[in-house]
C-alpha cells in the first residue's frame, strides 16, 4: 500500500471456518480504496486454517490470547493493527461481525457520512437479515420501563408499544439513533480510542448499546446511513449454543440497566429487574 489507508476493517472470529469467505471477498468491492483487515481469533481450533483463508485475502489474522467475547476480541483487532501494522493509521474503523456480507461501495457511502456529518461520531449501514428483510439496527436506549416491557411481553405480544420503541423500526431514513448495532457499524478511530473502546465486562450482546451511549455522552452523534447496505447473513449462528447465548444476552441486559439505573435508592428496581430477566431466561431457554 503507497499510503496508509483511510479505513481498517476490524473483526473477530471463533470457529469460523469456511462462513468467514463470502465476508473477505466482499470487502474489496466495498471501498474503492484499499481497507486494512485485521482478524482476531478468541481461541478457535482451526486457527491455521483461518490464518491460510485470511492471508489469502490480504487479511491479517492474530490470536486475541482467548475467548474475550466480542467487544474484547475487537479490541484485540485494534491493539494488533498498532503492532502488526504500524504505519497504518485509519482514519475510521469498520468494526464487524465476520458472517456480514459488505454490499458495493458500502464503505464508501458510510464515510461519505462521515465526511458530511462532522459531529457523528460512529454510523451505521442498513442491516438486512438472510431473508433481505431490514433489522432493527439503529435504536433508542433500553430504559427501565421500556426494558422490563419489552422483556415481558415482546415474544408473545410483539407490538406492544414497549418494544415498539425498543426497535424503532419504522424510520428507514439517514437519522441519528442512540446507538447502532455492533454487527457492522464505522467509527472514528481517534473517537474509538478515546473511549478505550469496548468495554469487556460485556462478554457478549449490550457492549454495542453501552459504546453507543459513551459516543452520545462525548458529545457525538450515532447516524443511522441507509444508503449503505449490508446482510448480515448468519452463516456463524447454531441452535446448538442457542441457550448459552440467551442467557449470555439476559446478564448483559441486567448489566447495562443496572449500571444507567445504579443511585443507592432505585435498588428496589434493580431487584425487580434481576428477577424479572433471570425468570425471562430460564422461559426462553427451556425446552
Amino acid at each position: 500500500m503507497s499510503a496508509s489507508p483511510r479505513v481498517a476493517v476490524l473483526t473477530v472470529t471463533y470457529n469460523t471456518g469456511e462462513t468467514i469467505r463470502p465476508f473477505l471477498a466482499s470487502v474489496e468491492a466495498a471501498s474503492a480504496s484499499p481497507v486494512a483487515v485485521v482478524i482476531a481469533d478468541n481461541g478457535s481450533a482451526d486457527l491455521d486454517a483461518l490464518r491460510a483463508i485470511g492471508e489469502s485475502y490480504g487479511a491479517v489474522v492474530v490470536s486475541s490470547g482467548g475467548n474475550r467475547g466480542y467487544g474484547g476480541g475487537i479490541d484485540a483487532a485494534l491493539a494488533a493493527l498498532d503492532d502488526v501494522l504500524p504505519d497504518v493509521r485509519p482514519e475510521f474503523l469498520l468494526v464487524t461481525n465476520p458472517d456480514v456480507v459488505l454490499e458495493p461501495g458500502s464503505i464508501d457511502e458510510l464515510v461519505a457520512a462521515a465526511e458530511r456529518l462532522p459531529d457523528g461520531g460512529s454510523f451505521g449501514p442498513r442491516i438486512l437479515d438472510e431473508h433481505g428483510e431490514t433489522y432493527p439496527s439503529a435504536r433508542r436506549l433500553p430504559s427501565l420501563r421500556t426494558g422490563l416491557g419489552h422483556a415481558a411481553f415482546s415474544r408473545f405480544w410483539p407490538a406492544n408499544p414497549w418494544s415498539q420503541r425498543y426497535w424503532s423500526t419504522t424510520q428507514v431514513v439517514e437519522r441519528e439513533a442512540e446507538w447502532l448495532s455492533g454487527a457492522c457499524f464505522l467509527i472514528r478511530a481517534d473517537l474509538f480510542r478515546q473511549l478505550g473502546g469496548f468495554d469487556e465486562s460485556y462478554f457478549m450482546y449490550f457492549e454495542d448499546v453501552d459504546l453507543g451511549q459513551r459516543v452520545g455522552r462525548a458529545g457525538r452523534a450515532n447516524v443511522y446511513v441507509p444508503s449503505a447496505v449490508v446482510t448480515h447473513t448468519g452463516a456463524h449462528s447454531t441452535s446448538t449454543n442457542r441457550r448459552p447465548m440467551e442467557i449470555e444476552h439476559h446478564r448483559s441486559a441486567y448489566r447495562f440497566l443496572s449500571r444507567k439505573y445504579r443511585a443507592w435508592w432505585l435498588w428496589p428496581l434493580r431487584v425487580v429487574l434481576r428477577v424479572g430477566l433471570a425468570v425471562r431466561a430460564r422461559w426462553v431457554t427451556r425446552k
